[in-house]
């Protein structure tokens, strides 16, 4: 299937090119949870990514953002695969295969650590599913992929965030935040059950 767009960088690729996308996507992990399923991102997704973005909502993420700079935080949460051995996932919800939005582990320009990071439809809100999503991606980045230390970085009324951060167990980190110009809350994944 094609996939027709007046944006040439968001159709996918076909032939040779097409194929080779198909096995860097195959070395990502799917993660499944009682509810969802937690697999690679794909051009296709980019639609759905986008209507989050340019929404309202995304006002706790410097949002809205314009299509290209969507494109660009898009491309940034799938590179980060190749560069750092982690990125973002498009949640589905296993009954229906239905995207109910993003969830991974990202680095990016002026982060200090790996943070985790989580964004869903507007639908999708209120049911568990950040909870879940987060919980699995947690484990993998802590405990599969071993990474030194994880942080969610939340604007302070972003209380929907913080209370997903608070509800998998992360903790407040007062010296984190001190370093920061401009006020924000660094949630402090524990480390101890993957010692």
């Amino acid at each position: 299937m094609t996939l027709h767009t007046t944006y040439p960088w968001e159709a996918p690729a076909s032939g040779a090119a097409a194929a080779l996308a198909t096995q860097v996507e195959m070395c990502v992990p799917t993660l499944e949870t009682p509810r969802l399923s937690l697999r690679p991102m794909r051009l296709t997704d980019f639609s759905t990514f986008h209507a989050i973005l340019s929404s309202d909502r995304t006002v706790f993420m410097d949002g809205p953002f314009d299509r290209d700079e969507a494109w660009a935080e898009f491309t940034q949460c799938v590179s980060g695969w190749m560069l750092r051995g982690v990125g973002y996932f498009t949640i589905l919800k296993r009954d229906t295969g239905a995207i109910l939005g993003f969830v991974g582990l990202g680095m990016e320009f002026g982060d200090q650590e790996h943070e985790l990071g989580y964004f869903l439809t507007k639908d999708a809100e209120g049911f568990g599913y950040a909870t879940e999503a987060a919980e699995a991606v947690r484990d993998f980045g802590l405990g599969q992929m071993e990474l030194p230390s994880l942080v969610s970085y939340i604007d302070l009324p972003n209380t929907q965030s913080a209370a997903v951060a608070s509800r998998l167990g992360a903790k407040r980190d007062a010296q984190a935040e001190a370093m920061f110009s401009e006020p924000v809350q660094v949630w402090r994944h524990q480390l101890e059950a993957y010692a």
